[in-house]
């Protein structure tokens, strides 16, 4: 089965990292956001990825182009330009880095895949958003329910502290706890192909009207995951995320090294 990932949008508001690179290649603990979120598929089995680029694709590119030679021990020799890979450990992932255009909307990128994806079930996601969710899981949810789109439902974290009172007294502080209402698009979709047909063209906003008419139709279920995730939308995310990692317990590493 084929994971799509969204990773052309503009990152505008990450501009402190998005002037010079792609938001999908932020980096969290000296590798792309991208890497950890294609970690999290693989580490449940699904190791096909098809990557819809846009703006600076080619840093994606270029990234995954040299990969193989960037994660190992090589020897050159110069006068045959000759080049000997030592000691490789590689993921054995199938990328297709697919072009779907510089100002093209979300839903836009999804249609312009359908080639690549064909007659099948799929899965996708964003760019920027981890979590410790089971995709395997995800999936069965989805398969049950027979519907034709399933979105993740998640909590995002509070911006600020919470407070429980006894009178004046404060009961509880919970620093940054997960909110207890309100849930929100976390992104890990799994679709069928019959998704396509609501989509118009490059101008259309996946979460705007197909989302909507696919609720309005009864073809829109919601997995619902209590555990951690967490959105990668500004410099206080980057560097919370890289805390977290160098905590040496990220909750969204589900795979082991």
């Amino acid at each position: 089965m084929k994971t799509v990932i969204l990773a052309g949008g503009l990152g505008t508001r990450l501009a402190e990292e998005t002037t010079v690179k792609p938001k999908p290649m932020v980096e969290i603990g000296g590798r792309p956001i991208l890497w950890h979120i294609m970690k999290i598929y693989a580490a449940h089995g699904f190791k096909e990825f098809v990557v819809a680029l846009g703006y600076k694709g080619e840093i994606i590119k270029n990234y995954f182009l040299n990969y193989y030679y960037m994660r190992n021990n090589i020897t050159i020799d110069l006068s045959s330009g000759q080049t000997q890979v030592h000691d490789g450990e590689l993921e054995d992932w199938l990328l297709h880095l697919v072009d779907t255009g510089l100002n093209t909307y979300t839903g836009g990128r999804i249609k312009r895949l359908a080639s690549w994806i064909g007659q099948e079930t799929f899965m996708a996601t964003y760019g920027d958003g981890v979590a410790d969710i089971n995709v395997k899981n995800l999936l069965a949810f989805h398969q049950q329910h027979g519907r034709l789109a399933t979105v993740t439902a998640v909590r995002p974290p509070a911006r600020f502290g919470g407070l429980s009172f006894a009178g004046n007294l404060v009961e509880k502080f919970d620093e940054k706890p997960q909110i207890g209402e309100g849930w929100i698009n976390g992104g890990f979709f799994v679709l069928n192909p019959e998704v396509f047909d609501y989509i118009e063209d490059d101008s259309t906003i996946f979460e705007k009207d197909p989302l909507e008419r696919l609720a309005a139709d009864g073809q829109l279920v919601a997995y619902q995951h209590e555990s951690f995730w967490q959105c990668m939308d500004t410099v206080r995310d980057v560097s919370y995320l890289n805390t977290l990692w160098g905590s040496g317990a990220p909750q969204w590493k589900v795979w082991n090294d």
